[in-house]
C-alpha cells in the first residue's frame, strides 16, 4: 500500500489570510495552504494545539455562546482531593485499630461490597460470615508461588488471610476479622489488593486444537 507524505514549509504558520494569485505548488492548493496557516496560528508557536481548558476566542465572546449553554458564568471551580469513598478498595489502607466491641459487617453490607472484588464469595463457617476465594493452578509449584505473591501484597497491611493448599494445585484463601467474629472493611480491602496479583502465568494452559 502506498504511503502519502505531507510536507509543511517552515513559513507556513506565517501565511497571509489573503488569497494569493500565484499558482498552487507542492501538495497543497493556495486555499488549502491558507486554511492550514490559519489553523497553525491558532495552535500557537509550539504547534501543539489546545490542551485542557482555554480562554474563549474574541469571536466566541462576541457570539455570546455562554448564554446558549447550561450553567452559570460565575461558577466557582475547585479541584477536590478524592475521599476514601472515591478511591478503589485496593488503594485504601487497613485500619490497624479495630475495636473488639465493633459489630461485624451485616450480610447486606457485605453483599454490596462483594461487587467490588473479583472471584470472592461469602461463606458462613461456625456462624461467622467470611470471604473465600479459590484458585485452580497448574501444579504444586504454582500453588507455592501464588502463596508467596499473596504474602508480599498483604504483608504491609497487617491483615492476613488464611491460605490453604488443597490437592496438588488448588489454593483457598479465607478472609475475616477474628477479633469481631465476622467481616470488616479490612477484609474487602485485602481481597481487592489480592485481586491485583498477576496469576495468568500460574493457571493451567489452554489446549489449542489444530
Amino acid at each position: 500500500m502506498a504511503t502519502a507524505h505531507l510536507s509543511f514549509p517552515l513559513r507556513l504558520p506565517h501565511l497571509s489570510d489573503t488569497p494569493c494569485q500565484c499558482q498552487p505548488t507542492g501538495l497543497f492548493s493556495v486555499s488549502t495552504r491558507s486554511r492550514l496557516g490559519l489553523r497553525l496560528r491558532a495552535m500557537g508557536s509550539d504547534m501543539l494545539g489546545d490542551f485542557g481548558a482555554r480562554d474563549p476566542f474574541p469571536a466566541e465572546v462576541e457570539s455570546r455562546f455562554g448564554e446558549k449553554v447550561l450553567g452559570q458564568g460565575d461558577t466557582e471551580h475547585k479541584i477536590l482531593i478524592p475521599n476514601l469513598n472515591a478511591l478503589s478498595l485496593a488503594q485504601q489502607q487497613c485500619d490497624p485499630h479495630i475495636s473488639p466491641l465493633q459489630p461485624p459487617m451485616s450480610e447486606d453490607e457485605a453483599t454490596k461490597l462483594l461487587k467490588k472484588v473479583i472471584g470472592w464469595r461469602l461463606v458462613k463457617e461456625e456462624g461467622n460470615l467470611k470471604l473465600q476465594c479459590l484458585w485452580k493452578l497448574r501444579d504444586y509449584q504454582c500453588g507455592i508461588e501464588l502463596i508467596n505473591r499473596i504474602y508480599k501484597v498483604v504483608e504491609s497491611t497487617g491483615h492476613f488471610p488464611n491460605l490453604h493448599l488443597e490437592q496438588p494445585s488448588q489454593i483457598r484463601a479465607v478472609l475475616w476479622t477474628s477479633s469481631i467474629g465476622g467481616l470488616s472493611m479490612n477484609d474487602f480491602i485485602v481481597a481487592a489488593k489480592i485481586d491485583e496479583i498477576k496469576t495468568s502465568d500460574l493457571v493451567p494452559r489452554k489446549r489449542v486444537w489444530a
